[in-house]
Parts: C-alpha cells; structure tokens; sequence
C-alpha cells in the first residue's frame, strides 16, 4: 500500500467575477487529491490517506469584482481570500509556492497570467500546475477564447461536445491540443426532480446580458407576469442574478428588478435571489433564454425549456441547444406543454444524472497528479501566442493588465509589497460604485437619446 500523503496539496485559484470565482473554487475540489467537494473528490484518495487541500482564492481587481453579499451566496468558501492586481497576484507567485493554479478567467486575463508565470518561473521547473476552463455553455467567440487560454497544462472542457470542438480548434491552428481535458461542470448535483411540488412552481433564470435590449427583457417579463396571471395556482419565480450596483461575468443594463417595478404582478409572481441550487429544490419547470442553469435543472431531471420567442440565433446563446428537445415558446408553455429532453444530446453535454458524473473529474486528477510527480518539475509554459506569433494583438492583451510583451510588469504598475491603506480602498470603492452606476444609469440614458 502506498504511503500516506501528510503534506496538503496547495490550491491557488484566481477569479474575476462571482460566477468564475465559483466554477474555479469548485473546480480546484474536484481537481484536487483529498477534494472536499463532491462526492467524486474520495476517488483521489484510494491507496492511501490523503490530507485535504488548502485553498486560496485571490479575486482579480476589476468592475466584476464580487461583493461580499455575492460571495456568501456562492457558498464556496476558501482558507483565504483577498482582492489583487494581475501584478500583485504574479508578485504572490514568485513567492509562494502552490501546487495548482486555477485561472477562472476571462481568456485576456488567463493570457497574462500565463506570460506572467512563465516570465517569473522561466528556468526553474519550479511552478504550478495550471488549469483553466469555462464557466458554462460555450456559445461565442470559441476560437478567440481557446487560444487565449493555450498554454495551460489543462484546458478543462465541460463535455464531450466541448472536447471535441476545443481540439479541433487547437488542432487547426497547429497548436498542442492535449492539454485538452474532458470534464463536466464542477456545480451539478443535488437532489433528481421526483414529481410536482404544491404549489408547482415555475422559475424564470434571468441572465444579465441576455438578452440586452429593454424592448426583448420587457417582452420577457410581461409573458413571465402572463403566465403567472394564466395560471393563479402556481408559484412563479423570476431568479436574479445580482442586485441593482453589482456586477456578475456580464455587465447588466437594465436589471429585471428595475423593470418590474413599473409592473403591477400577480400575488404568485415574486422576485428571488440566492443560491441556483437551493431553487432548483424546490422547482418544477425551468424556463430560461440560454443560461447554464438549464444544464443544471437538466442534470437533475427537472422539466427545462429554453425559449425561442426572441429566435433561435447565436447571439442568444440558445442555438446551443438544438437538439436538446427542451425549445419551446411562453404560448406553448401557457397551453401545458413540457418538454421531453433528448437523452443522447443531453449526455453529450456532460450532464447526464446516470451515475457518470461521479467519475468526471478522473481523467483530470489523474493528469496532475503526473505532471506533479514528473521528474525535474515542470516544463516551461507555452502559449500559442507570442511576440512572434501574435505581435499586433499579444501586447495589447498583457497591456490591459499593467504587463509588457515578455510578461513583465510595465512601469507604474500597482505595487504589492504593502496592503492599501484606507484612503486608497475608499478611493477604489467609490470609483467602482461610480463605474456601475454609469454602466447601469448613465450610459443606457445615453444610448435612448441617441436614438432620437
């Protein structure tokens, strides 16, 4: 029998918004030997005993910097957690040494991450082993995306489907595609749907940018108020997101809440926040545009309908589930429709509840426990993007985070030998505030009398 592990696996996860935060805390439980989340964590400790891993979380200073209210809905809680910089967080790199690096960010931002490590641990074999992912469904700019995040040692794809499309990509460029890494996603579980609740409720899972015009989230709410005013005997709940002044992966105009304000709704219509899955408990159809939280009420069996009234297209998002059998329109569903979702489909996404999901993460711990153990530490990292490959747009990528073309830190770059003082954190908060508000008040008031 192997000897026991008594020195704890040390997880770095680095998150810009409150979505990513939690795909990337999660991810590193799964991921990691001794993982507390999940049941699938137990299988990193078979043959010996296994210490669990300390977690550190670092939040990417910027506009979708959680808030407090925002992490405690998560739910994800770290060993510690602090705000920083993309130099501030590289200068906590140089010296301390982690064993995995979680980026849950976006491709920009994973980027520099990836120049910047490379930069401070070049020659050394001494660094973490990186991963990187995406949060949900990936409907946009795939190519963009994936080749902001080559270079790490694990691109996780959060199904078959995603699998296959991420090393095409790779493989058309010529890039190494087999940091590719088949996964699911990290936040699926909970109780399978056996039968109506009393009252049935329906849910409505509002998405920030999706979609983005008030004419298309009026027409949204007003159906959802139709369909409550249709059937009296239902709960009907519309699922925010986050509160008027805060921030999620997306940038949200024109909050529901704001809109709903203008609205008288029916008794059984009320407005919800909190955790995906403590709703999904109580839940007996799911209605969305094209959020992730689909895949998360199809895992768990729940009636799930994406809508088509605004169209099926790509900027919705929604053309990822064709074939899904879950399309139908607010008329259909006002008739009694429920949807019958196509199981082939549905476990080509990664999220069929047949016991599979237990063994998801496998593939991927097995992978750095290698890389972990592999003689000489690790090889240098190497994205595709270079100064070589990519002069015209690499240096405008590092840029944004105070960084030059080799992944130094650019002059004037915030400093992190000492903690901000409380004038400089007061200054910083007011300018975030200031940022949302012209985000969701000013700049919508503008875009109207343009318009004119």
């Amino acid at each position: 029998m192997p000897p026991s592990t008594s020195k704890p696996c040390r997880i770095a996860v680095l998150a810009d918004s409150d979505t990513r935060w939690k795909w990337g805390a999660l991810t590193a439980g799964r991921i990691a030997p001794g993982g507390r989340t999940g049941s699938s964590m137990e299988a990193g400790s078979r043959g010996g005993t296994q210490v669990a891993p300390v977690l550190d979380g670092f939040l990417l200073r910027g506009r979708a910097t959680p808030t407090p209210r925002q992490l405690a809905e998560v739910g994800v809680h770290a060993d510690s957690l602090r705000e920083v910089t993309a130099v501030e967080f590289l200068r906590v790199m140089a010296r301390e040494s982690y064993d995995v690096l979680v980026l849950a960010l976006v491709g920009g931002g994973v980027q520099a991450i990836l120049h910047g490590l490379k930069r401070i641990r070049e020659g050394t074999g001494e660094r973490p082993v990186v991963v990187t992912g995406y949060v949900g469904v990936v409907y946009e700019k795939l190519a963009d995306g994936l080749l902001l995040r080559h270079g790490a040692d694990l691109v996780l794809a959060n199904s078959r489907q995603d699998a296959e499309r991420f090393r095409a990509v790779y493989e058309g460029v010529g890039a190494d595609a087999s940091s590719v890494t088949e996964v699911a996603l990290p936040f699926l579980g909970g109780a399978p749907y056996t039968g109506e609740h009393d009252p049935y409720t329906v849910v409505f899972a509002a998405q920030p940018s999706v979609p983005e015009s008030r004419k298309d989230r009026t027409y949204l709410l007003n159906r959802l108020v139709q369909h409550a005013r249709l059937h009296p005997e239902r709960e009907v709940l519309l699922k925010l997101r986050s509160k008027p002044g805060e921030h999620t992966t997306h940038i949200e105009e024109l909050p529901y809440q704001k809109l709903a304000q203008k609205l008288d709704l029916p008794p059984n219509l009320r407005l919800v926040y909190g955790n995906m899955g403590e709703v999904l408990d109580r839940t007996d159809l799911m209605v969305t545009v094209s959020s992730t939280a689909a895949l998360e009420s199809l895992h768990r069996r729940i009636p799930t309908v994406v809508l088509t009234d605004l169209g099926v297209r790509e900027a919705l998002g929604n053309h990822h589930f064709v074939g899904s059998g879950c399309l139908a329109s607010w008329d259909q569903l006002d008739a009694g429709h429920r949807p019958a979702p196509d199981e082939e489909w549905v476990a080509r996404q990664g999220v069929a509840a047949d016991g599979s999901y237990d063994r998801a993460f496998d593939a991927a711990r097995e992978r750095i426990a290698k890389l972990l153990a592999q003689p000489g530490g690790l090889p240098p990292l190497t994205p595709y993007y270079t100064p070589a490959t990519a002069p015209g747009y690499l240096p405008g990528i590092l840029a944004r985070h105070h960084l030059g073309p080799d992944g130094s830190p650019l002059p004037g770059a915030p400093a992190a030998d000492k903690e901000p003082g409380p004038v400089r954190q007061i200054v910083r908060r007011a300018a975030r505030g200031a940022y949302r508000h012209g985000v969701q008040r000013v700049a919508p008031v503008i875009r109207r009398m343009g318009e004119l």
